[in-house]
Formats: C-alpha cells, sequence, structure tokens
C-alpha cells in the first residue's frame, strides 16, 4: 500500500487523483486524447496500473475530469476578465477577447483534442453543465444589452469567435484578431438593439 503523503486518508486520494489528472494534463497537451491511457498515465505519475482504477473506471472516465477541470478553469479564467465590468457591452468585450486569449495560448487545443474522445453516459450531464456554467456570464450581459432573440445574437458571436479562432490558428496577428472580432461583434449586437 503507499505510502500516505498528506494529512488525512481523504487528503491522500485527493492527491492522488490531482497527481493522475496532473499526468494525464500533461500527456494530453503533449499528444492530445489518444495519448491518455491507463498505462502511459500510470506510467507518466509513477503509479502502478491498477492503482489507477481505484479513482477513474477507464481512460474515457480520466479524460471526463479533464474535461470538468478545463472547463472550470476557462470558466475562472473568463469570470476574472469581466469581473470588475459594470456595462453589459463592457462584459461582451471582455469575454470574447479573454476567450480569444485562451485559443491564442494554445491551450484550447486541449479542449479540441479531449472533445474527439466519448466520455462515459453517466459523465455527460457533468460535462453539460460545466458548459453551461461557462456561457452562463455571457448570456447574462446579452440579456442585459436589451436583444431580443439572445440565442440568435449567441450564435452570432460564436461565429464571430470561431473565424477569429481559425484565423489565430493559423498565425494571423492574435490581438489584432481580437481587436477586430470584438468591433465587429460589438457593433453588430448594437445593431440588434435597435
Amino acid at each position: 500500500m503507499p505510502k500516505i503523503q498528506a494529512s488525512s486518508i481523504v487528503a491522500n486520494r485527493e492527491l492522488r487523483r490531482q497527481q493522475l489528472i496532473g499526468a494525464a494534463l500533461e500527456l494530453a497537451m503533449v499528444g492530445g486524447a489518444q495519448a491518455v491511457t491507463v498505462s502511459a498515465v500510470a506510467q507518466k505519475a509513477g503509479l502502478s496500473r491498477s492503482s489507477i482504477y481505484e479513482y477513474f473506471s477507464s481512460s474515457a472516465d480520466l479524460i471526463a475530469d479533464l474535461v470538468v477541470e478545463e472547463l472550470d478553469y476557462y470558466t475562472t479564467r473568463l469570470a476574472e476578465a469581466i469581473k470588475d465590468a459594470t456595462d453589459p457591452f463592457e462584459k461582451i468585450e471582455l469575454w470574447i477577447a479573454e476567450g480569444l486569449r485562451y485559443v491564442e495560448d494554445g491551450r484550447h487545443m486541449l479542449v479540441k483534442s479531449l472533445n474527439t474522445v466519448s466520455t462515459p453516459e453517466y459523465r455527460k450531464e457533468e460535462i453539460a453543465m460545466g458548459h453551461r456554467r461557462l456561457i452562463s456570464p455571457l448570456r447574462e450581459a446579452l440579456s442585459q444589452t436589451g436583444i431580443k432573440e439572445i440565442a440568435s445574437a449567441a450564435a452570432f458571436l460564436q461565429s464571430v469567435t470561431d473565424a477569429a479562432s481559425t484565423r489565430i490558428d493559423a498565425g494571423n496577428d492574435a490581438e489584432l484578431e481580437i481587436q477586430n472580432a470584438v468591433t465587429f461583434a460589438l457593433a453588430g449586437l448594437r445593431a440588434l438593439t435597435v
């Protein structure tokens, strides 16, 4: 039995789980979701392959945890970016800009990779809730603008950010793409309020 490295058995279990998540994250960042196998994660974490099954039922279950953790990270990052804004258009501007900076730093490639793997059915609602939490501040800001068709406006913003993401991924100047996307999106949104 492995030696307890934390103050309690519960804390030790969480420490081990975080070690496994960290190992899986490193593997996914370098080799994509396909690199996250039970044996590769065990080797990277310095644990036996069988010990992983104490924490995760499969590599797909482990990837589901990576998706949830990444959604939490991204949600926190976006919330931090807009926390001081009071004007809904400013919130939207900051939300778009931070979302595209997430693309610029390359971390979004992890999410793209993780989304290629089927997660266990029992984890899908948890992941869907994470997506809803991620989008919630944007939807709230959109509702505060006076736009009647929130779903349409959200789809419009998704298209703008998708186009800017593609251009950033292709090597175009990220700050210029962010500025252009924000300018275009805000002009479109303001036009929808009249």
